[in-house]
């Protein structure tokens, strides 16, 4: 263990074969992660994990049509027959480097297809998938927690075995059989039943800070007010940002203290050991108190005895102890360690269950009622099969306004649903922008799924009430809801509980993947192209949009998720112009840059289109109720509140490969990070209230796609739509480009700007456009019109005749050519004449 910045490893006799095993894991772990962040790790295909060099130079440049239409399309179905298969292997058709890539895309006439297949939900899981994902060994799942001494009790290997050996009991009566057998029968856990009452709210910040009270603490970063559930500490030892609540003395009475408000029946208590990255401390056993008063104390009884709880083997792990059903009805309760480990110190988080009761001497009880909400949605927590469910409902609920799709499955074979929500739903109509959300790209980080759960059925509502804000949003958006794109890691995640998932457990992929640093990193290799274009002061070949994928990324040993994969298959067939990517532990909206440029631990590392970013987040998160609270606290170790609850993703922390820079440089669409909750899986009791807090901030974010510019490319002569067509805006460095019926979109602030359209074979056009305040586009059309070399070819490759304008023109094109050279050949003979006449 990490012990005053040393390293300790020492075996000593107290220590459990867990506790050495845990410790041996963890700093595996540890170990891992600095190597990984270090080295491009890659995955080979015995099975090993080899160190690859990247060379950021060889790319694959593919236009966004012929990507939508070439090899690039992403094959999930062969990778999803088998759980081992690897991920599925994007290929490219076309290379070339990125230094000399043209900046205008060779010219195609192939129409994108901007929609996916529809899922027919009456169809049953695959048997096989269910078999995999749900039907685990009992040692795989959960573990139900006893309620006093016992701290665990493990289910049954054998189950069926055991229901055997139960019905050849033939000691019994038969009159009393069936009731000793039910009595008998052992309970087998899929996924621990908390009790009815809910946490009172130590993780999700509800408790108060002046609701925490301790028997002594070490320093104000080590407080009562940090002993709760899942509080993540800062990276610097001794800060005001610690991860626990420690106590200053190493003794049997010290306590923490809980102060309910309210009479309360108390349930249960879970119990987790200190975040640090330098310490390991955590309870091993400890005794519960209760009072109404903090004068006198009752304790928690095992029948005639004192009850002592067992705590924790690990610091991360919650462990959960029950009550017996006569637990007391108090106001306060005190949580008071026994045990702790050898080698650490009283340190503790903590998470109190129970119910409130009704207070009949307080005359302003009315005062104490939580607000929740009034819209009539389905307020739980929707594993893979209810979401189907739920999904199927509002579709039958709603079928004129709504489609699903799959993208595409997860490692374990569980589908990626999409919801499309619009007037015309399954096509892409022209001049109509295409908004996603996407959520559980971290599976334990559940409230995004449920509020976009949540936003399905509240749309369909009050489109069918005709509530004219949404039914405008609906006729004049696309909308696509991506609720898990984890699905694996929130079966995972769910299977526990919401307060005994802990931090971590359902982050990753099944392979062990963050897909948030997943995709392919094209900061590098747009970084790279600027410093050789400055060396060489050469910027007529820099591209600052649609950057290729490079190579690497796509080769068979590349370890990309399936699920990451799909999501990239997904943002090249479908022209998204505005995205929010929902995550949890947090209460701020982050924005690209994700990552820095000089892999410094964090810096503001701002986009071109920096200005738009901002109002994009500060549009969030001065709607959100939450976070425009001034008087709420911080939930881990940053105070956002200081820079309005937004801030720059690489100045929080640096990502590599995140989703938001490669929307941002790989396609149309602006993606940023939302935060939600201080809790990354809420009680089901605080989904109501969650919903009231985000949901003006979802639909007012989604509005936000009709900022900006908007029109439709076309050729002068024809009339028909131009793609690929490259639209430039005066001073910002970064250009869009135009989908396969020539509309495009571009997000601006408002004010005037010079906007430049180019495509090949075309000449440019500039005018200027102004972008006003109203919350709809400026429509800002163009025609092109074809150069002579242009309408040259398409003449000879018909057989046709040139017309005599055509003629004109190549005949004056030929003559100032030749007036051309024949003025440099004159210039060069006069220059030699004089060297001549002069030696």
């Amino acid at each position: 263990m990490w012990s005053g910045g040393r390293l300790n490893c020492q075996y000593s006799p107290g220590m459990s074969e867990r506790t050495v095993m845990a410790q041996a894991l963890y700093f595996t772990f540890v170990l891992s992660c600095l190597i990984c962040g270090s080295y491009g790790l890659v995955s080979s295909g015995n099975g090993t994990t080899t160190v690859r060099y990247v060379d950021y130079n060889t790319t694959t440049a593919v236009t966004p049509t012929e990507r939508r239409d070439s090899t690039t399309k992403l094959n999930t179905t062969q990778s999803n027959k088998s759980t081992n298969a690897p991920a599925v292997k994007l290929t490219s058709t076309t290379t070339s480097k990125v230094l000399t890539t043209t900046t205008r895309p060779p010219k195609t006439t192939t129409t994108a297809n901007y929609s996916f297949n529809t899922e027919d939900l009456n169809e049953g899981i695959d048997k096989k998938v269910e078999k995999r994902v749900w039907n685990k060994e009992p040692e795989d799942e959960p573990l139900e927690f006893a309620k006093w001494s016992t701290r665990r009790v493990k289910a049954v290997k054998k189950p069926k075995q055991i229901w055997k050996k139960v019905k050849k009991v033939k000691v019994l009566p038969k009159k009393r059989k069936p009731k000793v057998v039910k009595k008998s029968k052992p309970k087998i856990i899929g996924r621990p039943s908390l009790p009815e009452c809910p946490p009172l709210g130590l993780e999700s910040l509800r408790v108060k800070d002046t609701q925490l009270r301790a028997s002594s603490y070490k320093r104000r970063g080590l407080g009562p007010h940090r002993g709760r559930l899942n509080i993540q500490s800062g990276i610097e030892d001794g800060d005001i940002y610690d991860g626990a609540w420690c106590a200053q003395y190493e003794d049997k009475k010290q306590w923490l203290e809980v102060d309910a408000r309210r009479p309360t029946r108390f349930t249960g208590v879970i119990l987790q050991g200190r975040s640090s990255i330098w310490s390991w401390d955590f309870i091993l056993t400890y005794k519960v108190q209760f009072s109404n008063d903090t004068l006198v104390w009752q304790p928690a009884m095992n029948g005639t005895k004192e009850a002592v709880f067992e705590g924790n083997q690990d610091t991360e792990t919650p462990v959960l102890a029950l009550f017996n059903e006569s637990a007391t009805v108090a106001r306060y309760i005190r949580i008071n360690p026994q045990s702790w480990y050898e080698n650490g110190t009283i340190c503790l988080r903590a998470e109190v269950l129970g119910c409130t009761l009704p207070d009949p001497n307080n005359i302003y009880a009315w005062q104490q009622t939580e607000q929740g909400t009034q819209d009539k949605l389905d307020f739980r927590h929707h594993n893979y099969k209810e979401m189907r469910k739920l999904m199927k409902s509002v579709t039958e609920a709603c079928p004129d306004i709504t489609h699903i799709y799959s993208i595409g499955k997860s490692h374990m074979g569980l589908k990626m649903y999409v919801m499309e929500i619009s007037d015309h739903p399954g096509k892409h109509e022209l001049g109509e922008p295409e908004f996603r959300y996407v959520a559980g790209m971290h599976g334990n980080e559940a409230l995004g799924r449920e509020l976009l759960l949540n936003l399905m059925q509240y749309i369909c509502q009050e489109y069918k009430l005709g509530n004219q804000r949404i039914v405008r949003l609906v006729k004049e958006t696309r909308i696509h809801l991506l609720p898990s794109m984890n699905p694996d890691g929130y079966e995972m995640a769910f299977k526990k509980g919401s307060e005994l998932a802990g931090w971590a457990l359902g982050r990753y992929s099944y392979q062990g993947i963050d897909m948030n640093h997943n995709f392919a990193d094209l900061n590098k290799v747009m970084w790279d192209a600027i410093e050789f274009d400055f060396q060489n002061n050469d910027k007529s070949k820099l591209i600052n949009h649609y950057i290729p994928i490079p190579e690497y990324y796509t080769s068979e040993d590349a370890f990309v998720a399936l699920e990451t994969r799909a999501v990239i298959n997904w943002m090249q067939n479908i022209p998204f112009v505005l995205s929010a990517n929902l995550h949890g532990g947090e209460l701020v909206v982050t924005y690209p840059f994700d990552r820095t440029e000089d892999w410094a631990p964090h810096d503001d590392t701002p986009t071109p289109d920096n200005s738009f970013f901002r109002w994009l987040a500060t549009v969030y998160a001065s709607t959100n109720q939450v976070m425009s609270n001034p008087d709420r606290r911080p939930c881990h170790n940053e105070n956002f509140q200081r820079y309005n609850n937004i801030i720059n993703g690489a100045n929080w922390h640096t990502v590599q490969g995140s989703m938001n820079d490669f929307s941002y440089l790989h396609t149309n669409c602006f993606d940023v990070t939302v935060e939600l909750s201080c809790d990354k899986f809420p009680h089901a009791s605080e989904l109501p209230i969650e919903w009231e807090n985000n949901k003006e901030s979802l639909l007012i974010y989604m509005e936000q796609v009709h900022r900006g510019l908007k029109g439709v490319i076309r050729d002068k002569d024809t009339e028909a739509g131009i793609a690929d067509a490259i639209i430039k805006v005066d001073d910002i460095d970064h250009h869009i480009r135009s989908v396969a019926d020539g509309d495009y979109w571009r997000l601006l602030n408002p004010g005037e700007y010079e906007v430049t359209v180019s495509a090949e074979g075309y000449n440019p056009s500039t005018r200027m456009c102004r972008v006003m305040y109203e919350h709809y586009p400026t429509i800002c059309d163009f025609r092109l019109t074809k150069t002579p070399k242009q309408r040259l070819k398409e003449i000879l490759a018909k057989g046709g005749k040139l017309p005599k304008d055509l003629q004109l023109r190549l005949r004056q094109l030929r003559l100032r050519k030749l007036r051309a050279s024949t003025k440099a050949i004159n210039s060069r003979r006069a220059a030699a004449s004089r060297k001549a006449r002069g030696s």
